[in-house]
């Protein structure tokens, strides 16, 4: 796998140890295992980060590390995948979310008025929280069960690759 931009992402420790936000977690965070480069932490990491991504929430960075903390994957990598959808993506796979969620309750599309009237506003976001929330979770469920998968079968790839092309640079004796 190409451990240089791994390594790369680890070697940020400082700046995520030091963020005001996790500090909650204290000495934890300065777990050895949280900054692992292997099959088991970088999956791990893939699946919590893209899991979480699509969450109707606010506090990704925070899931992303007490999510890395528990399930013992490379916190760096976690929290940068969390950044994938970002504000310019996130009306798009909210409103996908929402589609998909509302499509599986039986609900009917609910177009809402951004209009001045805060019970408006309210009443449509309470309508809609339902459907997005089921339609992140399984979004969510699909990209972290998909990357996972996706991840392992690339790591073992590689070191099968690696290893073939060993066998072809050593010489065989008595042949």
């Amino acid at each position: 796998m190409p451990k240089k931009f791994f390594k790369k992402i680890s070697s940020q420790a400082n700046s995520i140890v030091n963020n005001r936000s996790l500090r909650l977690f204290g000495d934890v965070l300065h777990s050895p295992f949280l900054w692992h480069l292997n099959r088991r932490s970088i999956a791990r990491a893939f699946a919590i980060g893209l899991f979480i991504t699509v969450l109707p929430v606010p506090i990704h960075m925070l899931l992303a590390t007490a999510s890395s903390i528990i399930f013992r994957a490379n916190l760096p990598l976690a929290i940068a995948l969390v950044w994938v959808n970002n504000p310019i993506t996130m009306p798009a796979v909210f409103y996908f979310c929402y589609l998909l969620g509302a499509f599986i309750l039986g609900r009917p599309i609910a177009w809402f008025d951004f209009s001045l009237p805060e019970a408006g506003i309210l009443a449509g976001i309470s309508s809609s929280f339902l459907p997005l929330t089921i339609g992140s979770v399984i979004v969510g469920t699909i990209l972290a069960t998909t990357s996972y998968c996706i991840i392992n079968w690339l790591w073992r790839w590689h070191i099968l690759y690696q290893w073939q092309n060993r066998r072809k640079e050593i010489p065989q004796i008595g042949g």
